[in-house]
């Protein structure tokens, strides 16, 4: 097998460790190459079906884009930016926007060219600290969808420091709390229980955090603290809570990182509505702080024979809205709804 191990950027077949992934069925990324600086391109495949981010409504999960995206950050860092394993990638924002049309299932497995570019380089003493990244896809000449990240890069030894005590990572398992009893898996658009991050409260629209460090994807590889793609599902599954019996689909999301989501302590989601009916607000938040906030944009998969589907905007009447993450972030998380204390302790 080739390696992709050259910073040179010639087209390669990507082992695991690029991508920060233990299981070599979760790498999604088939090579890279570079165009100019600071400008890539990549291919990627998807699964007919994968064993998490499984098809549902005929429609290949809008999440598998997410954990695509996710999976170029560490790939550039390391052979485009020089930086070594062992450092930690930190998100500060991530966004992501898909074409539902070109989401659709089919009899082979998807392959997806990204155009990829890298603005705002940082460096700290020569060495590689952060940049944006911006992605465009396209799944068989089509456009699919475009994503954009803001991250960071710090040595073992700067992490430790941020992280404190949490930075020991034996000691964040060993002091993880079991996971909390699942929501019924068809309230948030699973088949499988032990697939479910959100746990009932008794409240509508407020869930607390389901996180089991022993899911084979979201936790493919031992972690200190909750994973930024568990954070991202919680936010789908609790749009399609808020939206049940009505099946939605998440084409979008706006999302700021504001702090980790510690293992050792209960963590809660809540939704509630934005500018117009096809977005969802949500906020996280552990220990009174808000941790993780944006917006889900949905659509419904309405489908009738021989019409495509329509977007949510559509079918319930409004127009949609698009937010920067800058814009986001200004405005701040989501106000709390009013809930009774009850629902708010375990």
């Amino acid at each position: 097998m080739h390696t992709a191990s050259s910073p040179t950027g010639s087209a390669t077949t990507l082992p695991r460790q690029y991508v920060h992934k233990a299981a070599h069925s979760e790498v999604l990324l088939t090579s890279w190459h570079r165009r100019s600086a600071d400008e890539y391109t990549v291919t990627a495949q998807w699964p007919r079906t994968h064993a998490f981010y499984r098809p549902a409504h005929r429609l290949l999960d809008p999440m598998l884009f997410a954990e695509t995206a996710r999976q170029t950050i560490p790939l550039l860092s390391h052979l485009a930016y020089d930086v070594p394993f062992g450092h930690h990638l930190i998100w500060d924002h991530f966004s992501f926007s898909l074409a539902l049309g070109n989401l659709r299932n089919s009899t082979v497995p998807a392959e997806l060219v990204l155009h990829l570019s890298c603005t705002d380089v940082e460096r700290r003493r020569g060495n590689f600290a952060a940049t944006t990244l911006r992605l465009r896809a396209e799944r068989d000449g089509r456009h699919l969808g475009t994503a954009e990240a803001r991250f960071t890069s710090h040595s073992p030894t700067v992490y430790r420091r941020l992280r404190g005590a949490y930075g020991d990572l034996r000691g964040a398992l060993a002091a993880a709390r079991p996971p909390a009893t699942a929501v019924p898996a068809h309230l948030v658009g699973r088949r499988l229980s032990e697939d479910v991050v959100l746990a009932p409260t008794g409240c509508a629209d407020r869930w607390q955090l389901r996180v089991d460090t022993e899911h084979p994807a979201l936790f493919d590889h031992p972690v200190d603290h909750v994973p930024g793609m568990l954070l991202l599902e919680a936010a789908r599954q609790a749009a399609q809570a808020a939206r049940a019996p009505l099946p939605v689909v998440a084409v979008g999301m706006e999302t700021v990182f504001h702090r980790y989501v510690e293992l050792d302590a209960p963590s809660w989601i809540q939704v509630t509505p934005a500018v117009s009916r096809d977005r969802l607000r949500f906020v996280v938040e552990q220990g009174d702080t808000v941790c993780f906030s944006g917006e889900v944009v949905l659509s419904a998969p309405v489908e009738t024979a021989g019409l495509p589907y329509v977007p949510a905007q559509q079918a319930l009447g409004a127009a949609p809205q698009t937010l920067a993450p800058s814009q986001l972030d200004r405005r701040g998380p989501a106000a709390p709804c009013e809930v009774p204390a009850s629902c708010r302790a375990e």
